[in-house]
């Protein structure tokens, strides 16, 4: 059998149409590459940034001190301690207390060993060192936190999953807060000390 002429001139027809918008679309996309803005010309008067001297970096360090990880461990583990205490308060479930206390000690535990692994000899050799470091005591700490989690029902007597997780998610946020709480500067702390 064979397709009467109408019907394939309408199916032509209707590729056609969609190969001329596909070609339309094509048009637009290029002519909007070229409307982007030219990247300015590089001058020889000023470079983009300018290096810091031994000096400078030293200063500036001095004005903006980072945070120690072992600070941010020591806060997780006193924010894991009274989750801990306030789920066993809340509910008067002991039970609900260990796992919430478990849920925080599969955050600090790794925590502890990323810190020692990025406070280590070798993690400040060079900057490659550093990285390579740093990739390395992340997928330790990564994978130590999945043994703990995956062992906390063998671990814990009536586990209570939800108390578990809030625990871990509470702890986590420490971050966040020890980065609010770090450190003051050094210039101010010896200012105070000298009554300035």
């Amino acid at each position: 059998m064979t397709k009467p002429v109408s019907s394939t001139l309408v199916g032509t027809r209707g590729f056609l149409l969609i190969i001329r918008s596909f070609v339309k679309f094509r048009e637009r996309t290029v002519e909007s590459r070229k409307r982007v803005a030219p990247l300015p010309e590089a001058t020889d008067e000023e470079p983009p940034f300018k290096p810091l001297t031994a000096e400078e970096a030293r200063k500036l360090r001095e004005q903006i001190p980072t945070v120690s990880p072992w600070w941010v461990v020591a806060g997780q583990a006193a924010v894991g301690l009274v989750v801990a205490l306030v789920a066993w308060g809340l509910t008067g479930r002991q039970n609900v207390g260990w796992s919430a206390g478990y849920g925080a000690l599969a955050v600090v535990i790794p925590a502890a060993i990323f810190a020692r692994g990025l406070t280590g000899r070798f993690a400040s050799l060079n900057a490659g060192t550093a990285a390579f470091g740093f990739m390395v005591w992340e997928m330790v700490k990564i994978a130590s936190s999945i043994a703990l989690m995956a062992a906390a029902p063998r671990l814990v007597a009536q586990l209570s999953w939800p108390a578990l997780l809030v625990g871990l998610v509470l702890t986590m946020k420490v971050y966040w807060v020890a980065l609010a709480f770090k450190p003051r500067q050094r210039q101010e702390t010896e200012l105070k000390k000298h009554g300035c």
